[in-house]
């Protein structure tokens, strides 16, 4: 099952740019059928307020089952003294699998990732070009999973991508997703020095298109066994069994709290 671990979806509010206007899906979802993805991952856009981004997202996942996994969106500065009350909302009403945050709002907190704990999720954690933090956020939770997207750079910035793909092979619950990377030869590199283990599909739509970025996971040239968990099996893990979201809300978390389906890094 090819999964696509970084896509967006809904609408914004400031209208200045793509990314916090509209995220429509049309177009995204026939290429992603075209190119045989058969989950994806979706995120509101930027937003001034994420309790009613999620819940606009979560009618768009609700439209679009069972090909849609919500992950939830929060602004570790504005949605402080919240946040655990923002992914409780998300996880147990909404269905939601995930959490992100973008380092251009706010830096990661301890508040997310003690939400991210509690509620077993994995955290899709822009680092906006600087991924340092990671070396003391890692090792203090280590039983939170964290997806670096884009490698660590949408802007192609060379030195956090290879920041990141050492953070890679340091910390066992660091990721990256494979976004919109530019410099092939970083996703060579991680690959060969982290595994195949720590890499996720994403292709950053609906902007980007997710049948060409998943040929760039194809031109690896990798053992078909290592194409498939950078394409879905990792994805798999992280997120539990997907076919597991067509159940309530509350089903899984009881499951998570019995052991079943933990998250492993």
């Amino acid at each position: 099952m090819i999964i696509d671990f970084h896509c967006h979806a809904g609408r914004g509010e400031a209208m200045t740019a793509p990314w916090n206007a509209n995220a429509d899906l049309t177009h995204y979802l026939r290429r992603a059928r075209r190119a045989g993805i058969a989950r994806t991952v979706v995120l509101p856009t930027f937003h001034r307020d994420y309790a009613v981004a999620n819940v606009g997202l979560a009618r768009v996942v609700a439209q679009h089952r069972p090909h849609l996994i919500g992950f939830a969106m929060v602004n570790c500065g504005r949605d402080a003294g919240r946040i655990r009350k923002l992914v409780g909302h998300a996880v147990e009403r909404l269905g939601f699998r995930g959490v992100k945050a973008h380092a251009s709002e706010s830096g990661a907190t301890r508040e997310l990732c003690e939400a991210a704990r509690e509620f077993a999720l994995p955290v899709l954690l822009d680092v906006f070009g600087k991924p340092q933090a990671m070396d003391l956020i890692a090792p203090e939770y280590r039983d939170v999973n964290f997806i670096l997207p884009h490698l660590g750079s949408f802007s192609d910035d060379w030195r956090a991508q290879q920041q990141v793909v050492d953070l890679l092979v340091r910390h066992p619950n660091v990721y990256a997703d494979t976004s919109g990377v530019r410099r092939f030869d970083y996703l060579v590199q991680a690959v060969r020095r982290a595994g195949a283990r720590k890499l996720l599909f994403g292709s950053d739509g609906p902007w980007l298109h997710p049948g060409l970025e998943l040929h760039k996971i194809r031109l690896l040239g990798l053992p078909a066994k290592e194409e498939t968990l950078i394409t879905g099996g990792n994805a798999r893990r992280l997120l539990g069994d997907v076919r597991d979201h067509l159940r309530s809300p509350r089903s899984r978390r009881e499951r998570r709290h019995r052991g079943e389906g933990a998250l492993t890094p």
